[in-house]
């Protein structure tokens, strides 16, 4: 009797969950044959005018492929055709990748969001933040001055520790970031984290977002607490068992070199003093924020796993709660967190614990609420819709062109579907 009533609460559940995912794919928004042939007709029209070399778009619904395909070439130089095993530089989409790692952990309760930083790094105990003021003679001085309270492990995937990128002529912090010459120091991660800890924060932490090596430093804690290199915890938890076999910190195989995609000629510098990366040559760095290549099948499949809710294939990655927490808006106006001119993920969007959430929807459209996304300075992005069962990703290498290309392919990819 106990064996036919188990039965009957298995076919129960079963047929529930049946019913479920059918009434998710009714209601989810679907494709029209011309909508997604405008999308076809732009990237071409990409590579016609001379703009990209080539491309790769997926669009997945249902856990299903809708809409896939291959543009041009890897590299004009080779003239070699895109194809699925083509090998791009990940850049920031690296960053959602190093965020889960640090959730896994958080999980098994060896790390906590609001543990600080100094915990695991204790040079962050010393930190201090700089502040410009005017002296006596009237010129500006930076003096630095003890922090309100201590970076905390939630700063960092939200990215309002303070830790800036550098960049000449944004201030006296970020000049000291500049000339610390940090992205070509090929250092280890601890010597990395090291030297970011010698430099003064550009805010107070939980103060402002603020775009930069937070997740560098995030990567460092997941090393210190696991006891492994950033990558070798990756592959033993989510890349190996996902079948991420493509996904690392440069290609070291010779053999896969032909398969790299390229940029145009004119279009390989990510700023005026920063070329994008050769990512044959072996690195130490292995950058949690920026330093991760791989292929578009194996960013689907982290992806889907985590529009699963953090299953993939029968096996739980993070739990479905974790999941929701991270794709959570963390700076919304209730933090009193501030957002200066240039914050990217948009005036549509805030940010949660390693990407963009859609908080407001743009005029004119019904494009959905809880989206949450990212992208890569290299011109890769992905972004994933909970409401219509749907992912999107978008394999490029153009550093001059991705935020035009991304805003109107996510148009045309929104308007196929009728939103």
């Amino acid at each position: 009797m106990r064996g036919r009533r188990a039965l009957i609460a298995a076919l129960v559940l079963l047929v529930s969950a049946v019913g479920a995912r059918a009434s998710s794919e009714r209601a989810a928004h679907k494709f029209s044959a011309e909508g997604l042939a405008k999308v076809s007709d732009y990237i071409r029209n990409e590579i016609a005018t001379g703009k990209i070399p080539g491309a790769i778009l997926l669009l997945q619904q249902h856990g299903k492929p809708v809409y896939y395909e291959n543009f041009g070439v890897r590299d004009v130089a080779t003239q070699l055709s895109m194809s699925a095993d083509t090998i791009f530089r990940l850049y920031s989409m690296s960053k959602p990748i190093t965020s889960v790692m640090a959730m896994m952990l958080v999980e098994e309760g060896k790390l906590s969001l609001d543990d600080p930083v100094s915990k695991y790094i204790p040079a962050f105990a010393q930190m201090k933040v700089g502040v410009e003021k005017k002296a006596g003679d009237g010129n500006e001085t930076l003096v630095l001055e003890p922090l309100a309270r201590p970076v905390t492990i939630k700063d960092l995937p939200r990215h309002t520790s303070g830790l800036p990128y550098g960049y000449h002529g944004g201030g006296m912090v970020r000049e000291l970031y500049a000339e610390a010459n940090l992205f070509q120091s090929n250092l280890g991660n601890a010597d990395f984290v090291a030297k970011v800890a010698t430099l003064p924060l550009a805010e107070e932490p939980g103060t402002a977002w603020d775009y930069g090596f937070s997740t560098d430093v995030l990567g460092r804690v997941v090393e210190v607490v696991s006891g492994k290199t950033l990558l070798q915890f990756e592959k033993e938890r989510l890349l190996d068992p996902l079948g991420m076999t493509e996904t690392a910190f440069f290609v070291a195989d010779p053999a896969k070199f032909p398969r790299i995609a390229e940029p145009m000629p004119e279009d390989r510098n990510i700023n005026p003093t920063t070329p994008m990366r050769d990512i044959r040559r072996p690195l130490k760095w292995e950058s949690g924020g920026g330093g991760m290549v791989g292929t578009i099948g194996d960013y689907a499949r982290f992806t889907q796993m985590l529009l699963n809710g953090g299953s993939y294939e029968g096996r739980r990655y993070l739990k479905p709660e974790t999941v929701a927490l991270m794709a959570s808006d963390h700076v919304g106006p209730e933090t009193k967190i501030a957002r200066d001119h240039s914050y990217y993920p948009g005036a549509n969007f805030g940010f949660g614990l390693g990407f963009a959430v859609r908080t407001s929807v743009p005029a004119g459209t019904s494009w959905p609420l809880g989206e949450y996304r990212w992208d890569g300075v290299g011109g890769t992005f992905f972004f994933i819709d909970p409401e219509d069962d749907l992912f999107g990703i978008f394999m490029v290498q153009t550093p001059s062109q991705r935020g035009r290309i991304q805003l109107a392919l996510k148009t045309l990819i929104y308007q196929a579907m009728g939103r």
